[in-house]
């Protein structure tokens, strides 16, 4: 007993796994390495197979011919590179914004392991990216991020070529607005650190026998951890929304 499922069909299985297998592994919430690579891959296989019958509408008429499926896999793999990497700059902005916390606390030498990206990252750093991960499981943004890959395929069809300046433009802003989300996370702290540090440069003036160093580096500690617990609601509810609008115009779809 033999079953076959033809060229047409594995190239339909083809064409839609590049783009969500891609997808999987970028996206915030389900693609991060903390998953199993192999519950991802499941996932991956089973969204592709549900996507079929939306996405083969969408094909152009020679999309599964053999001598033009390569080239559209090709395309189909940068479109969800370029999808990806976006939603994964957006993340490593909490990343960043604990590192600018860390600078202003003086914990910039804690690092820990970063077990999403691998590699030493500051302590508060991983500890944000963590959080954010958690919080966009027990907020169900994971749905959305599912969504938002059913709907890239109506902001950019199968088989239609990106532009390569719209590419980069993104990229840009994206970058953009990676960084001034970190900075807007971070910002009471960078704010404290300025002002804090600023106090004790006039102390140290007024009074140079004291030993501002061993004064300053616990209150800097200990106040700006008063500081985290006080504004690390307001902190993850900004970085909740950032996702939400990046995901925003494929949802719509």
């Amino acid at each position: 007993m033999s079953f076959t499922l033809g060229v047409p069909v594995a190239a339909l299985f083809m064409l839609v796994f590049a783009r969500v297998g891609v997808l999987m592994m970028l996206l915030p919430a389900v693609g991060e390495s903390l998953l199993p690579a192999r519950t991802r891959l499941a996932l991956a296989v089973f969204m592709t197979l549900a996507l079929m019958p939306v996405v083969q509408p969408l094909l152009p008429q020679q999309g599964l011919r053999p001598d033009t499926v390569f080239g559209l896999m090709l395309v189909e793999l940068a479109i969800g590179l370029m999808i990806g990497i976006t939603g994964r700059l957006v993340v490593a902005s909490l990343q960043t914004a604990g590192n600018f916390v860390s600078q202003s606390l003086g914990l910039a030498f804690a690092e820990t392991v970063d077990p999403t990206q691998g590699g030493q990252a500051a302590a508060l750093g991983n500890f944000l990216t963590l959080l954010g991960v958690a919080l966009l499981f027990a907020t169900d943004a994971h749905h959305v991020v599912i969504a938002a890959i059913r709907g890239s395929y109506g902001v950019l069809p199968p088989g239609l070529s990106p532009d390569t300046g719209d590419a980069a433009r993104l990229a840009l802003s994206t970058m953009a607005k990676g960084f001034s989300i970190a900075v807007q996370i971070a910002a009471p702290f960078i704010v404290f650190g300025i002002l804090f540090n600023l106090g004790l440069g006039v102390l140290s003036r007024l009074m140079p026998s004291l030993q501002v160093f061993f004064l300053g580096m616990p209150a800097t500690i200990l106040i700006g951890f008063l500081i985290l617990g006080s504004v690390i609601g307001l902190m993850m509810t900004g970085f909740l929304r950032e996702v939400a609008d990046l995901l925003a115009p494929f949802v719509a779809r």
